[in-house]
C-alpha cells in the first residue's frame, strides 16, 4: 500500500476527490448550490481521518462559511480545504474557494439555487529520506537500506485555478441537485502533464414527518421525529459510487446510517451519531469498511461542527432548504 501511494504521489494524483461521510455536514463541498441555503450566518467545521491504521492515512479538514444576502438574490460561500497524505503527510492538497449561488422560485412550492464556485490550489510534495520510499531501496533481509535512483521533479509544488458548478432544487419536504468539479480539468502534474477528472455528483433525498402534528411531542423536550431517506451517487474517472442513507432526526439527536458501494464491489458501511440546538450542532461518524481493504484499514473517523447564526435581518421570509445536518 505504501508503494502505491508513492507511485501516484510521485507519477500524477490519479485518485478520486476526498469524500466526506457526512455529507450534509459539509454542503458546500457536496454541492456550492447550497452557499445560503439556512438563509441565516453558518459556519462549518469537519475534520476527516481515513484509515488511521495505516502509516499512509488521510488527514483532512475543511472549514467553511456561507449565508443568503438578500440584495444579492442569493447566497454566498467561502469553503477551505486541506489534505495530507502518505508517510508523514507526503502529499499535500490546500484549496480556498468562493461560490455564490442565484435563487431563483419556479413556482409557488419550488425554488431553485444554480451556483459557480471559483478556487486556488495548491498540490505541493515533500521529496525527503521520511516521506518518500521505492522499491529499490529495499533490500530483501535488512529492508530500506539502499539509496534510491529517483530523482525529484522540478517542481514540488503545483498552483491552479478551479472552477465548479451546481444546481439545487428543492420544496417543502424534498431537495435533488446536481453539482460538477473540477469544470477545466486543472493540471497537477509534477513530472508531467496530469489533468484531474471531472467529478458529477447527483444527490437527492426528502423529509417525512411521522408525528400528526409539528410541534414538540414529550416532556422531554423532544421535537417531531423526522426520517429522511436520501442517495448520492458520484462519478470521476474510473470511479462510481453509490450511496444510501437514512437518518431518524428527533431534535435534539439524530442518528443514521449509510450504504456506499462500487459498481463491482462494496467498500463501507456509515454510521453517525449527533447532537443539534437551535445554534449549533456536534456529530460523529465511523466508516466500517466491508472491501478487501477491511482487515488493514481501521476504517475511517469523522466530526463536524456547526453554528447558525441568528438571521441579520428576520423579518425577511425567505425559504430555507429543509435537509438533513449531517
Amino acid at each position: 500500500m505504501l508503494l502505491c501511494l508513492m507511485a501516484i504521489a510521485v507519477q500524477g494524483v490519479k485518485a478520486q476527490d476526498i469524500g466526506f461521510s457526512q455529507f450534509y455536514s459539509n454542503q458546500l463541498y457536496l454541492n456550492p448550490a447550497f452557499a445560503g441555503s439556512k438563509i441565516a450566518p453558518r459556519f462549518s467545521i469537519n475534520f476527516r481521518h481515513q484509515w488511521p491504521k495505516l502509516v499512509s492515512a488521510y488527514s483532512t479538514v475543511s472549514v467553511s462559511y456561507d449565508q443568503y444576502i438578500d440584495p444579492l438574490h442569493g447566497g454566498i460561500g467561502v469553503i477551505v480545504m486541506g489534505d495530507r497524505q502518505g508517510d508523514h503527510g507526503a502529499l499535500g492538497m490546500y484549496s480556498a474557494g468562493l461560490a455564490y449561488s442565484f435563487r431563483f422560485q419556479v413556482s409557488r412550492n419550488i425554488y431553485v439555487n444554480a451556483a459557480l464556485q471559483a478556487s486556488v490550489s495548491n498540490v505541493s510534495l515533500k521529496w525527503d529520506e521520511t516521506s518518500m520510499r521505492f522499491p529499490d531501496q529495499i533490500d530483501p533481509v535488512y529492508g530500506y537500506i539502499w539509496t534510491t535512483q529517483a530523482t525529484p521533479p522540478e517542481k514540488t509544488s503545483s498552483w491552479f485555478m478551479d472552477f465548479h458548478a451546481g444546481v439545487l432544487a428543492y420544496g417543502e419536504s424534498w431537495y435533488a441537485g446536481v453539482a460538477a468539479a473540477h469544470l477545466n480539468r486543472p493540471d497537477q502534474g509534477f513530472y508531467s502533464e496530469d489533468r484531474i477528472p471531472m467529478k458529477i455528483t447527483v444527490h437527492g433525498g426528502g423529509m417525512i414527518n411521522l408525528a400528526e402534528e409539528r410541534r414538540r411531542t414529550s416532556s422531554l423536550g423532544l421535537g417531531t421525529p423526522i426520517i429522511s431517506p436520501n442517495i448520492i451517487y458520484q462519478y470521476q474517472g474510473s470511479f462510481h459510487y453509490f450511496n444510501y442513507g437514512l437518518y431518524l432526526d428527533w431534535e435534539p439527536f439524530m442518528v443514521g446510517a449509510w450504504y456506499r458501494n462500487g459498481i463491482e464491489n462494496s467498500d463501507a458501511f456509515i454510521f453517525m451519531i449527533g447532537i443539534q440546538q437551535d445554534y449549533f450542532k456536534v456529530g460523529y461518524s465511523y466508516d466500517v469498511t466491508v472491501s478487501k481493504l477491511a482487515n488493514n484499514t481501521a476504517g475511517a473517523h469523522e466530526i463536524s461542527l456547526g453554528f447558525l447564526l441568528p438571521t441579520p435581518d428576520p423579518k425577511k421570509k425567505v425559504k430555507a432548504v429543509r435537509c438533513p445536518s449531517f
